[in-house]
């Protein structure tokens, strides 16, 4: 069933990276993928890495990942279960770090360095907006779309003042300018710069190597990059500590995965924000 009026291929598209957004930006979702990086765990094993979690939370996460095809199940007697990527679930991880570039470019400093964990969980929060990817698509391939024009391709059977909550969120978020009321919509430097990240989910998301995502029809040709445009920030930030570069390609990348994480802790992390964004 269509989801917008954009030619089949292009709804079917979104709905699929819609869908990959779905499955891994729920709280500790991502944090729990990358404990499993390396031998299959035991459920005690597991618990210890992402301790943070009370008692009955990581099972029902579990059971989550399993059903989205990321995690695997193995179990060997009735006392001694382990767990571990699928193929699918480990193909993801070359994903992450190209949101952690994007996130340090982007988003607005924080007071000292983030652990890359963080910078993922932001930009993921923000890309999960309702019609986000949508209204991204469309404004990446169109340039400037007016509100009326864009509420027809992506809500067609909805009302189309509809489209103005998700439209102020983008805007809020740093993701989408507009010069005011009546005036069209356009991507702002922060969204535009977001053609790897969502490239790269598309290709994952459609099982393809992530080398495809330089060849994505929409996100995978670079075009002019909007001029930053001035936004209010709560307060001023130093820049984090350099990160590894981001990979694009299913090869492993550069970093360990456990570099996701400033140090070792067992103590509970803070939650993603769900403002995010250039406000954070």
């Amino acid at each position: 069933m269509a989801i917008t009026a954009l030619p089949p291929d292009t709804d079917a598209d979104i709905a699929r990276v819609t869908e990959a957004l779905a499955m891994i930006t729920p709280r500790w979702n991502v944090r729990i993928l990358l404990a499993l990086s390396g031998p299959p765990l035991r459920y005690s094993e597991l618990a210890a890495k992402v301790s943070w979690l009370q008692n009955g939370q990581l099972h029902p996460k579990l059971k989550s990942l399993c059903d989205a095809g990321l995690v695997e199940r193995t179990e060997h007697t009735a006392r001694h279960v382990s767990y571990r990527h699928t193929e699918r679930g480990a193909a993801l991880l070359p994903v992450l770090p190209v949101i952690v570039t994007w996130a340090e470019e982007h988003l607005e400093k924080a007071d000292g360095p983030l652990p890359a964990i963080e910078q993922i969980e932001d930009g993921l929060t923000l890309l999960t907006r309702r019609h986000a990817a949508a209204i991204l698509w469309v404004l990446k391939s169109r340039q400037e779309v007016s509100g009326r024009a864009l509420a027809r391709i992506v809500m067609p059977s909805s009302d189309w003042t509809n489209i103005y909550p998700p439209l102020r969120q983008l805007v809020a978020d740093g993701l989408v300018d507009t010069d005011g009321i009546g005036q069209p919509y356009r991507l702002s430097a922060a969204g535009d710069g977001l053609g790897p990240v969502l490239g790269a989910l598309s290709a994952w998301s459609a099982g393809q190597s992530l080398d495809q995502a330089a060849q994505h029809p929409v996100w995978g040709h670079p075009q002019a990059k909007p001029a930053p445009r001035p936004w209010l920030s709560s307060q001023p930030r130093p820049t984090p500590a350099a990160l590894p570069p981001a990979r694009t390609t299913a090869s492993s990348p550069a970093w360990h995965h456990r570099d996701l994480f400033s140090h070792a802790t067992t103590a509970r992390p803070k939650a993603a924000i769900p403002a995010g964004g250039p406000r954070r």
